[in-house]
């Protein structure tokens, strides 16, 4: 396809694999469509629930930290409000989605979407010895609810670890790869990320990571440009036969807009 580029199986595997998960492992619409929502409609109600206790005070705390300025419940719950409408990556209302969401999974009222191609990679890895992590926006306690609660099990026993906002930094900041390598105890090129955000993608390959961009079959947003392609996490477990190459992944190099 003109104007487009290939992806294909690196001939020697990465020690660790770190994945992203909206849009990634699991649906970008799921999230937007079903665990925010429900997060943001319970806010309010979960800090007067919970007024005085230690969860409490914890997301006081870090809204203040957040901030830099001592905040009480109102105008916590102020801001808590602003970010959630605009979507912002601050770690004090990830935390609180987080404790949200833990209530709605132990309901039964919130499951956690993951692609079907999902497990069977993560078995792959784990079998081969290769590490296998996850970095969200999201707290690492509501990834572990995430990866809890889904239709295909409990997936937590193929995971190794997690990393945030709060353990690892921003997503699209190159500082947080250099620390989750660092945490690791792992060279930079020894690791892979794989995600659908091209700053993030960008922040990794500047700390000198492996990347690959994931562009779902019903992701219409253009490619992530200057990073390889696939549409499943299949592409990256499989190994060609001798003198063939890996199934490609046809992918125009439009500029993609980042989302999270």
């Amino acid at each position: 396809m003109p104007g487009s580029r290939q992806a294909r199986v690196p001939e020697s595997g990465p020690r660790a694999v770190v994945l992203d998960i909206e849009g990634t492992t699991g649906s970008l619409s799921h999230v937007r469509d079903v665990l925010f929502p429900y997060a943001r409609e319970r806010l309010a109600p979960w800090l007067a629930a919970h007024r005085g206790t230690a969860p409490w005070r914890q997301v006081l705390d870090a809204v203040a930290a957040h901030t830099g300025e001592v905040q009480d419940e109102a105008s916590a719950l102020a801001l808590l409000e602003q970010w959630a409408d605009a979507d912002a990556k601050a770690a004090p209302l990830k935390t609180l989605q987080g404790l949200i969401w833990a209530g709605g999974y132990a309901a039964g009222e919130l499951h956690g979407h993951v692609y079907p191609d999902v497990p069977p990679a993560l078995e792959c890895w784990r079998t081969q010895g290769t590490g296998r992590f996850i970095y969200s926006s999201g707290s690492v306690a509501a990834q572990r609810d995430w990866f809890g609660h889904t239709a295909h099990g409990d997936l937590r026993p193929l995971l190794d670890g997690y990393f945030d906002l709060t353990t690892a930094g921003p997503k699209a900041d190159a500082d947080s790869y250099r620390a989750i390598a660092a945490e690791l105890a792992y060279a930079p090129a020894d690791l892979l990320f794989v995600s659908d955000v091209g700053a993030e993608l960008d922040a990794a390959a500047e700390a000198g990571w492996r990347t690959v961009a994931v562009r779902r079959p019903e992701d219409d947003r253009e490619a992530v440009p200057g990073h390889k392609a696939v549409a499943s996490l299949t592409p990256l477990i499989s190994r060609p036969d001798p003198g063939s190459s890996a199934a490609p992944v046809d992918t125009p190099t439009q500029e993609d807009p980042s989302d999270e």
